[in-house]
């Protein structure tokens, strides 16, 4: 199915990798652990959440949610955003126009 959206992806993808960075734990979908990940260089980390961004908005073409680590990523087609939560909070909306 897809995800429609009206703004430049690389804009979206840097705005989508800045909620992800907030989710508790974003790197267990990476199958990392905390050590694991900072021991990574601050630009391998950022091409690994890059990666990570590409992979759950493609995902949520197919599935409305994604969990990410202690949160959840969910697609809002009627507003036309995604929503990024920390457990239960809501900490980053990206608009898709």
């Amino acid at each position: 199915m897809g995800i429609k959206y009206g703004r430049e992806y690389k804009d979206i993808v840097t705005d989508f990798v800045k909620g992800i960075e907030l989710v508790n734990g974003f790197y267990e979908l990476l199958d990392m652990e905390a050590n694991d990940w900072s021991a990574l260089e601050p630009e391998e980390q950022e091409e690994c959440l890059r990666t990570l961004a590409d992979d759950i908005f493609y995902g949520l073409g197919s599935a409305p949610v994604m969990q990410v680590g202690a949160g959840s990523v969910r697609h809002d087609a009627a507003n036309h955003v995604l929503k990024v939560h920390d457990g239960e909070k809501l900490v980053s909306i990206v608009y898709l126009v």
